[in-house]
């Protein structure tokens, strides 16, 4: 298979577009001395994002109507946030969800 000039260019061209902006800020910051507010504020910012990730897997969203909760994410969301609480290991986390979702899709 050859790769066509112009398609390598796109690739690297997207690559670069992609890398830009999550490069950037810290190349710019690494320096500086961010004030305290500042860096509280921001270590929110993950929870934030896997929060809204998380709930969005969980709600069925139909158009007109309320959003709805999808049952086997939820039932399999209730052993992964005891584990989450319990353990605070992100690989705890991992593989209690992945299990929860994959018993109760071989069993419902």
């Amino acid at each position: 298979m050859t790769v066509h000039e112009y398609t390598l260019l796109t690739i690297l061209g997207c690559a670069l577009v992609t890398l830009i902006p999550r490069i950037l800020p810290f190349l710019l910051v690494r320096k500086m001395k961010l004030p305290e507010f500042l860096l509280r504020y921001l270590s929110y910012v993950p929870l934030a994002i896997l929060t809204a990730l998380f709930v969005q897997s969980l709600l069925q969203k139909e158009a007109g109507q309320f959003p709805s909760i999808k049952l086997l994410p939820f039932l399999a969301s209730l052993p992964t946030i005891l584990t989450a609480i319990l353990t605070k290991s992100l690989i705890a986390i991992v593989i209690i969800g992945v299990l929860s979702m994959a018993l109760l899709r071989l069993l419902i």
